[in-house]
């Protein structure tokens, strides 16, 4: 009778309380036993990692591979990135004459092929992080310009409020220094037809931002 040791893996805590990963694993290997395992087989044990595939000490891996020389039995995974993330790790399994596995996903998939998918994979992981580390760099550098022109921009728009202000001071400051509200002044320049910079009338708002200007 085949015997079958399965295998899960999830990244993190986060995913092993809300089940994220590991219900899509389950079914794929539900399937692989329903449709392609030699009948009658024998699930004989089930382990769970919470953690990257990046790393190969793995404890619950290390107790399925242990049985996996005892018993003889058949590691399964639902994909082949759940053993591991790393082609050389892949390889190293494939070389031990005491293990077996097989890839619920890729059910008909001989050593070779699962050898060649793991490089592959590996391959375009590599090239997806350089991608996005290049992609990051862009944007750092794009949000930079883009800094640079604002932080030029709003200096541009500091000085010429600042001559604004300077244009009125002469009415504003000894109406201020006299006691005089701000909303007084502002009819007052309203009355001398002073306009804003936008060619409006004067508020009290604006009056109190002309005189923090000339004080800066």
């Amino acid at each position: 009778m085949q015997q079958f040791i399965i295998y899960t893996r999830v990244s993190t805590k986060e995913q092993e309380r809300s089940g994220l990963g590991l219900d899509a694993q389950r079914l794929d290997i539900k399937v692989f036993l329903d449709s392609y395992a030699e009948q009658p087989f024998e699930v004989i044990a089930e382990f769970e990692d919470v953690m990257s595939g990046k790393t190969s000490d793995r404890p619950e891996l290390t107790k399925a591979l242990d049985l996996a020389r005892k018993t003889g039995a058949t590691i399964l995974v639902a994909k082949l990135d759940r053993l591991s993330r790393r082609v050389s790790f892949i390889a190293s399994l494939m070389d031990d004459k005491r293990v077996s596995f097989r890839v619920a996903s890729m059910p008909r998939a001989d050593k070779f092929q699962l050898h060649i998918y793991a490089a592959l994979a590996e391959q375009e992981r590599e090239f997806i992080s350089i991608r996005t580390k290049a992609a990051l760099a862009r944007s750092k550098k794009k949000l930079g310009g883009l800094r640079d022109k604002t932080m030029k921009r709003n200096a541009v728009i500091k000085a010429d409020a600042q001559k604004r202000a300077q244009k009125v001071a002469a009415m504003v400051v000894p109406m201020r220094d006299a006691g005089k509200s701000l909303r007084e002044i502002a009819k007052a320049l309203n009355a001398a037809g002073v306009q804003t910079a936008r060619g409006g009338k004067w508020q009290a708002s604006q009056v109190m931002r002309t005189l923090e200007r000339l004080e800066t």
